[in-house]
């Protein structure tokens, strides 16, 4: 079976989830006032350079400067370094459609400082590549890429790559010699996955669409000053159809009409394959819990994870890296305690996979499976997890197995995990552990309102008791939205902040 996609769309935020055998598999959440800026391509302006640490702070109008390291940068309109980099070096025919090839730019060795490529109040054109996650501003590159249905644009690289999961070697070279007939002079093309048995038109549609799109960036970035957008890239709702949808999704739900409407206008543009599998979802239920999914994302969120066999995980986020730790727990096995340990090493391998995904943890990540004296077992855990991964769609690194039974992996890192969307630190552990946030409970009360409403013909008066914190919100912060569905509803709803409750509790009653 393939998977489906679940959008529900509020005033507040937008989730998009995606569903494999009708099991949660990720999870895309862009609330109102906080939508993602990752993709846009901005004029910045330089405000500080760091030799000592080869990095530029640039500003792009956000709250926090952009963090531009030296590995990131080309001044490709300027003729002062424009033929000391080589950016195509690490592109390569295996490449991934997610792989960013400027990772590790090989400099002339006449330029061995920052300092040699930028000035404070210097004006440049930047791409996030990377949003600002905690403390850290967004990670920002000069290397432009704009991504379309089929193919993605690097007007700064006269390379051609094909994603490494197209496998035919006879589709992959029609691909390249479709796009290198196409294609623009001067322009770099990744051919995406979606591209696969695509017709030539199609494609040269494509080219033409990027083409139009970086020249409208260039005019921009020409007549502007900086800190300015030149180019913001689609919302969550278009852009979960263009980088996650595949042949493999059966059926696309939506709850909301002018989102539906949307997605029908932009299906017609681009993807016109996907039309007959959007569905308008229009039961009174809400559509998360139609589709059981509300529970899922609150496990998504738990420290111990349980696995079918009494084994469990535990889950722990640091400063810097992720730790994840395999126990036995309940599971006492029947004939020896290493077939005990490698059978639940091997059961952690596929749910560690779908908690990577799920809660979206990247950077450094560390696995502590349970120690396994044979080398052979160490190795199939090892090639367990190496074979999984590859269907993962983030780039990930791992190592082998240590004495200890270990490994450590890297995954890439664009956006905030799920733990830091839905959470905040706790101030009653000192920020050892986590609590929702007072606007995920407001939001939370909002569906639970919404719920009782499915099932009552009508409501007249409506009390919440939660505690003084998220009692504030609501009716300073969320006051709008209490005001809609008062509206929706024809009823009256009453606050009542409790001091018994914690953040996280609250009731919601008919009076």
């Amino acid at each position: 079976m393939g998977k489906e996609m679940v959008i529900n769309v509020n005033r507040f935020e937008i989730r998009v989830a995606i569903l494999e055998n009708h099991n949660l598999s990720e999870i895309f959440i862009e609330r109102t006032g906080e939508a993602g800026i990752t993709g846009n391509i901005y004029r910045g302006k330089v405000t500080k350079v760091l030799p000592g640490m080869q990095v530029a702070f640039v500003d792009i109008g956000q709250k926090r400067s952009g963090f531009l390291h030296q590995s990131d940068i080309t001044l490709i309109y300027d003729n002062i370094i424009s033929e000391t980099i080589n950016p195509a070096e690490n592109l390569n025919e295996g490449m991934e459609e997610e792989f960013n090839p400027f990772g590790a730019i090989n400099f002339d060795k006449s330029i061995d400082s920052i300092k040699d490529l930028l000035t404070e109040g210097q004006e440049l054109m930047v791409q996030v590549g990377k949003e600002p996650i905690g403390t850290k501003g967004a990670r920002i590159t000069t290397y432009i890429t704009l991504p379309g249905r089929y193919l993605v644009l690097m007007p700064m690289i006269n390379q051609i790559g094909v994603s490494r999961r197209i496998e035919s070697t006879k589709e992959r070279e029609r691909l390249k010699t479709i796009v290198e007939e196409f294609g623009e002079k001067g322009n770099g093309y990744i051919i995406r996955t979606a591209a696969e048995s695509v017709p030539p038109e199609e494609l040269k549609r494509d080219i033409e669409f990027l083409g139009k799109m970086w020249r409208k960036v260039l005019k921009k970035n020409e007549n502007g000053k900086g800190p300015a957008l030149l180019y913001r890239d689609l919302d969550i709702v278009l852009r979960s159809m263009r980088d996650v949808y595949g042949q493999d999704i059966d059926r696309i739900y939506i709850d909301s009409k002018s989102n539906y409407e949307r997605l029908l206008e932009f299906s017609d543009n681009f993807l016109q394959d996907i039309k007959p599998k959007i569905e308008l979802y229009e039961k009174a239920e809400p559509i998360f819990d139609a589709f059981s999914l509300e529970i899922e994302i609150e496990r998504a969120i738990g420290r111990r994870v349980w696995l079918k066999s009494g084994g469990y995980l535990v889950i722990d986020h640091a400063e810097a890296l992720t730790a994840i730790d395999v126990n036995t727990g309940k599971y006492v096995g029947k004939r020896n305690q290493e077939e005990t340990i490698v059978k639940t090493n091997l059961e952690a391998v596929k749910e560690i996979v779908y908690q990577l995904k799920l809660r979206n943890m990247g950077g450094l990540i560390v696995l502590d499976f349970i120690d396994m004296e044979r080398e052979e077992n160490k190795e199939k855990v090892y090639n367990a997890l190496d074979s999984e991964l590859k269907q993962d769609r983030s780039r990930t690194k791992i190592l082998r197995v240590s004495e200890l039974g270990i490994v450590e992996m890297t995954r890439k890192r664009t956006r905030a995990n799920l733990n830091r969307i839905l959470c905040q630190p706790c101030p009653y552990c000192d920020g050892k552990g986590f609590n929702k946030s007072p606007k995920t409970v407001c939001y939370e009360i909002f569906r639970e309102i919404e719920r009782i409403a499915a099932t009552r013909p009508s409501l007249e008066k409506i009390m919440v008791s939660a505690s003084s914190v998220v009692s504030s919100s609501l009716v300073d912060e969320e006051s709008d939205f209490l005001e809609d569905i008062e509206k929706k509803h024809r009823c009256t709803i009453t606050i009542k902040s409790s001091k018994d409750f914690s953040d996280e509790q609250f009731e919601v009653t008919i009076t």
